[in-house]
């Protein structure tokens, strides 16, 4: 018969490693939200609007170990040249990081927290558009990896131009 481990009974609980990363979701949030359709569902002709996504994420520290992070997903639908609608959704998080590396904590704010907020933010928009008269808009998954991911190559390319440009001289 083993002997139990003396710190597991509930007078000395194991201590948590407190220098392990850290990254834990605390609360999600709809932050802000707007729905403009300028001439309601009344469409001209046929329905295949032009979608247009654009997406961005920003990051605000509460306390040292506690960061709100907001997705903004803002769509504008065209149908025939014209104006259907515009829906533009803030959902935030605050996220819980310690002990985090400068490339973890920038992956966890550009990629992991989007992942996170982005289905939230997803159902919004859906339920925005068909309040608004329109026919259902399921936005496709989005693959927050792949665009920090590129966002972070076309960041080293630009540092690399930077680099291979020579400063600008005056000559007089």
């Amino acid at each position: 018969m083993t002997d139990p481990d003396p710190r597991a009974d509930g007078a000395n609980p194991p201590q948590a490693d407190t220098t392990e990363p850290e990254f834990s979701l605390q609360s999600v949030y709809l932050k802000d939200c707007s729905f403009e359709a300028p001439r309601g569902p009344r469409v001209e002709g046929q329905w295949s609007p032009a979608v247009n996504l654009d997406l961005n994420t920003a990051a605000e520290a509460i306390s040292p170990e506690l960061r709100e992070v907001v997705l903004t997903v803002s769509i504008t639908a065209r149908n025939n040249d014209a104006a259907a609608f515009v829906v533009e959704v803030k959902q935030a998080g605050v996220f819980g990081m310690r002990n985090l590396n400068e490339a973890d904590y920038r992956r966890a704010i550009g990629s992991v927290a989007p992942n996170v907020l982005f289905p939230y933010a997803r159902a919004i928009i859906a339920q925005l558009v068909a309040l608004g008269g329109f026919p259902q808009m399921l936005l496709p998954p989005v693959n927050f990896d792949a665009l920090y991911a590129r966002s972070l190559a076309e960041a080293q390319e630009q540092a690399q131009g930077q680099l291979d440009t020579p400063p600008n001289s005056l000559n007089s």
